[in-house]
């Protein structure tokens, strides 16, 4: 007979998401030999594997995903049973599973999410950084509560909402031949040497994606961690940036840097909330999101 407790259930979507089972026992609180102790544990109850491991992470096997899909379910349950119950008790207690792309996750979420938690004490918020297609296939799926994704990504039958509208520019230090053009298509940026984020960022992955199109590599020189460490080695000469264009303004003010326009339409960036379906979110969560709709404050 099977017996799957909560703590196997969360375990076992932490892994799936996570794509191994040493990230997702980290996400889970679980030492790695307790983690992969329960995953057998489970197996064997099953009497089938759930998961595939291989070199590169497990995925799941037919009776995995079938698992999966109804340990989503459970925990949502037990998550927005929790969220409404607390409000008997004066408060909210809960967590909000969020993905964002990097636009989203650097320019405008550390500011509204700021606000936020400083008036729901009781919430916590995990946010994890993908690229806009993957957000939609993971919130699709119940691996996420919400997701922040370029408006131009198609969310099929997911619920959405308008969150915040900035562009991709080009950032040039002096001397630099694409300085003073007045803008500039990405496939002549991929002419020159690029200063951009590490290659695991959602944005380094959609810009390589978008030069493999074009038939040309990125020519990264360097590969940082934050769009102020970009422009501040674009300024230095070092090479192009492309980043988004707020970014580009606030560090223009303290930076002999210019920014140029891309050409391109993909750098036009509409976010979108995204989630399954609204009404069937804890209260916190909705919350969260009605938060997330309010115009920005001057």
């Amino acid at each position: 007979m099977m017996r799957f407790d909560l703590v196997d259930l969360g375990l076992f979507r932490h892994v799936v998401e996570a794509g191994s089972i040493t990230h997702g026992a980290a996400r889970a609180n679980l030492a790695l030999a307790a983690a992969s102790a329960r995953i057998r544990a489970m197996e064997v109850s099953l009497g089938a594997a759930l998961l595939t491991r291989g070199r590169q992470g497990v995925t799941t096997t037919p009776a995995g995903r079938t698992l999966l899909a109804h340990a989503r379910d459970l925990l949502d349950g037990i998550d927005r049973m929790q969220g409404e119950l607390a409000g008997f008790s004066g408060g909210t207690v809960g967590q909000i599973r969020v993905l964002s792309n990097t636009n989203a996750l650097t320019e405008f979420l550390p500011e509204v999410l700021s606000a936020f938690l400083a008036r729901q004490t009781g919430v916590s918020v995990d946010i994890e950084e993908r690229t806009s297609d993957e957000i939609v296939g993971l919130v699709a799926e119940g691996g996420a509560d919400l997701g922040i994704v370029a408006g131009t990504v198609d969310t099929g039958a997911l619920e959405t909402y308008p969150f915040r509208q900035d562009r991709f520019v080009v950032v040039a230090g002096g001397g630099h031949a694409l300085r003073d053009h007045p803008a500039v298509a990405f496939a002549d940026v991929l002419e020159h040497d690029l200063v951009g984020l590490d290659r695991t960022s959602a944005l380094t992955r959609f810009l390589a994606d978008k030069a493999a199109r074009t038939g040309r590599p990125m020519r990264l020189r360097v590969q940082l961690r934050s769009f102020d460490a970009v422009c501040r080695l674009v300024e230095c000469g070092v090479g192009l940036g492309i980043v988004p264009e707020t970014t580009a303004a606030r560090a223009a003010r303290t930076m002999a840097i210019a920014i140029v326009p891309l050409l391109d339409p993909w750098a036009v960036r509409d976010l979108t909330i995204c989630v399954r379906t609204l009404s069937a979110l804890p209260a916190f969560a909705r919350d969260f999101v009605a938060h997330l709709r309010a115009p920005p404050t001057a």
